[in-house]
């Protein structure tokens, strides 16, 4: 049997072992896959190896350590520097940024006239979408409560902003990239920052999945449409899954089983 899991911390919450359990099922692959809290990302390569892992998901906030520890890795994920998928192979570990092209997907799902975004946050999922949606052609800019992790972001010319220097002004998109409201009731910025910005766009949108965040409940006090995580999620799921089984599966016959999980 091969095994997988999802390191992070926290973990309890994650969906991620139901959908694929429920895919490997599905089409008959003899895999399990867990959950392993992990509070030190730099043991996530040992920690691999001692499972005995064939791949791995990781989660907030280990996905920068994460692409430290693969020993290949590919394009985009060199490009952004945190990956969130990790297999296995010839006993090398090779790193992928799957929440990047799942994010983008969820995002052309919304059908809406997006073209310009603000991101609220600058960790790893930050890094990622952000360069996804400027390769997509979309305007994107920063919003962090500090400047220090904004440093990366100004290397990679993108205007960026802390809530004390930021002047609000419109934007189709806003995304809460943070973990504010997963495991608390914060919002990822000054509430009279969001209320400027969200009462001008066209969509919001918060990585977080299965809740409604204090954030989402201040989008929808304007109408505005809305997502939580949970596309991107399901996508993400889905393309690591495909680097899983080896491309075994289409998209669709993945996606197929993948979405019980979200019934």
């Amino acid at each position: 049997m091969k095994k997988f899991t999802i390191f992070g911390n926290p973990v309890s919450h994650s969906k991620s072992p139901l959908m694929h359990n429920l895919t490997f099922n599905g089409l008959g692959e003899n895999s399990k896959y867990s959950k392993t809290l992990l509070e030190d990302g730099s043991l996530i390569k040992s920690k691999f190896k001692e499972l005995g892992l064939t791949g791995a998901n990781i989660t907030v906030p280990h996905k920068e350590e994460a692409f430290k520890v693969c020993d290949e890795l590919d394009s985009f994920s060199k490009k952004v520097g945190v990956i969130n998928t990790i297999v296995q192979k010839d006993g090398k570990l090779y790193g992928y940024n799957t929440d990047a092209p799942g994010f983008l997907k969820a995002v052309l799902l919304f059908n809406q006239d997006i073209k310009t975004v603000l991101i609220i946050g600058a960790g790893g999922t930050a890094k990622a979408i952000s360069v996804v949606l400027r390769d997509e052609g979309y305007d994107v800019e920063i919003l962090n409560r500090s400047s220090a992790r904004l440093e990366s972001f100004k290397q990679k010319d993108f205007k960026t902003y802390t809530f004390d220097n930021f002047e609000p002004k419109k934007y189709d998109l806003i995304v809460n990239s943070t973990s504010a409201g997963l495991q608390d009731d914060y919002l990822p910025a000054p509430k009279e920052i969001l209320e400027q910005v969200l009462s001008s766009a066209k969509s919001s949108i918060d990585v977080i999945y299965g809740k409604e965040t204090p954030y989402l409940k201040l989008s929808k006090e304007y109408n505005l449409p809305t997502k939580d995580g949970s596309d991107m999620l399901l996508y993400q799921g889905i393309i690591a899954f495909e680097k899983f089984t080896n491309h075994k599966y289409s998209f669709d016959e993945i996606e197929n089983f993948m979405k019980e999980a979200f019934i």
